[in-house]
């Protein structure tokens, strides 16, 4: 069975169902896939590093390959898939993903997982880098935002279910499953994708082999250094050093690609207000974020004295919230100015993290439960409008750029958000929650007035 290429009028309208919502459903299984597989191995490191005969330290590189895969190939996946069709790039990410799982699955060494987890990075950024791109020309215009907040939550989700869907398996089963699973997952996605993912334009452009490896000098020693700030027995010059490489090199990289029609970075995009002030936007809601989410757990365990189990519970009310609230929102969209939405979810959220400040000494579950689904509520509302502005924003044949874009504003944001609360740690005695959500506060109040800036 084959799939004829709809005439460019009929991909302005999008799909019809029940086309459109078996491809949504497509790309939305190829995000799990991908952002699973960034947390959902943290769980089983420990027995993966005594099975592999390696060190608590060598066995973190499991994770930091895939992120730093991840992180360097987002962009230079969404020109590709400008250059050759975005459902190309999405089938080709698809089978890299499932290839690369498999091989994790049956690594003989740590090296080879190693190895293995840096190509699955690269099939993952395949599928997280176009996603906002090809959703696009799956939705009709009007329906737009209710897809973009679709991804939304199924990021949000996937990212916080990661640990749990990693303690089910590992309850019945050896930690080789969690790469094997995506084997049959990966075939199934492949094959419905070629029955009803979209032929998008195709501009034909040659990749750019140098924007590549100065975006990859860019942003891989820059995430690298913002996460190893704080990591016990780094000198701090190794951050530092790796954080000027990342600024020199994206220094290097702007000025070449200024001037150019369709750019792999994409500083043309940035010449347009909307765009460049929700990608700042999204840059500090995500700090504000992972402050959070990176702070509470140390607080709940260690201050109050909450187990590993009541603590991923406790926990729960922020994504399940926010996966409520980010459909709604989405489909606010269609009523309201985005921006205006945007900048009340940031509000939302600013004060939900202002009573997590004011928490009581010893508070109940309750009196934690409510504010973390004010957060919640506040984070999804504003997702949701925020990132249907930076996609649409965006010319139609850049939806590539400003899909990329997206998912390395989310990936910077919490990459400095982690450094900002290990430095936090690092200054302040003890767990200082009323500090730490002071300080997300004000991240999350930036993001409000750049919604509304807009």
């Amino acid at each position: 069975m084959s799939v004829t290429t709809a005439p460019a009028a009929d991909l302005h309208e999008g799909l019809p169902n029940p086309r459109r919502l078996v491809a949504f459903l497509t790309v939305a299984l190829g995000i799990v896939m991908a952002v699973l597989d960034g947390t959902i191995v943290n769980v089983a490191l420990p027995t993966i590093a005594l099975d592999q005969h390696a060190t608590a330290a060598e066995s973190i590189w499991i994770v930091t390959g895939y992120q730093l895969a991840v992180s360097v190939a987002l962009f230079p996946m969404a020109a590709l898939g400008e250059s050759i069709g975005f459902r190309k790039v999405f089938a080709a990410g698809i089978v890299v993903f499932s290839l690369a799982s498999l091989a994790c699955a049956y690594s003989p060494t740590l090296l080879a997982l190693t190895l293995a987890r840096i190509v699955q990075g690269l099939g993952g950024a395949a599928l997280m880098s176009i996603s906002g791109a090809i959703v696009r020309f799956i939705m009709p215009a009007k329906y737009l935002g209710r897809g973009i907040s679709g991804i939304a939550v199924t990021v949000a989700v996937s990212a916080a279910a990661g640990p749990t869907i990693a303690a089910a398996i590992l309850a019945v089963t050896t930690w080789h499953w969690l790469f094997l699973i995506n084997v049959p997952l990966g075939i199934l996605c492949f094959l419905v994708g070629r029955l009803t993912l979209p032929e998008t334009p195709a501009s034909g452009k040659p990749f750019d082999v140098t924007a590549a490896a100065l975006n990859a000098l860019t942003l891989g020693p820059l995430i690298s250094g913002l996460s190893s700030i704080g990591t016990r027995g780094i000198s701090w010059w190794i951050p530092a050093a790796q954080i000027a490489v990342g600024v020199i090199s994206g220094y290097v990289l702007v000025q070449r690609e200024r001037g150019q029609a369709a750019p792999m970075l994409p500083v043309d995009l940035f010449r347009i207000r909307a765009f460049r002030l929700s990608v700042v936007a999204s840059v500090t809601s995500f700090v504000a974020q992972m402050l959070m989410m990176v702070s509470l757990p140390f607080f709940f365990s260690r201050m109050l004295g909450f187990s590993e189990v009541e603590t991923g519970l406790l926990m729960t009310p922020w994504p399940l919230t926010t996966a409520i609230v980010a459909p709604i929102s989405g489909r606010l969209i269609e009523k309201f100015p985005p921006t205006r939405l945007s900048g009340l979810g940031s509000l939302i959220f600013a004060i939900g993290l202002v009573l997590l400040a004011l928490l009581p000494a010893s508070p109940s579950v309750p009196d934690i439960v409510w504010r973390l689904m004010i957060c919640g509520a506040g984070f999804g509302f504003f997702q949701s409008p925020n990132n249907k502005v930076m996609i649409s924003s965006a010319p139609r044949q850049r939806s590539g750029g400003a899909s990329g874009t997206q998912s390395t504003a989310r990936l910077v944001g919490q990459s400095a958000g982690a450094a900002l609360a290990a430095i936090i740690f690092g200054l302040s005695a003890g767990y200082n929650l009323p500090l730490t959500m002071g300080i997300g506060a004000a991240f999350a109040m930036a993001a409000a007035i750049l919604s509304i800036w807009r």
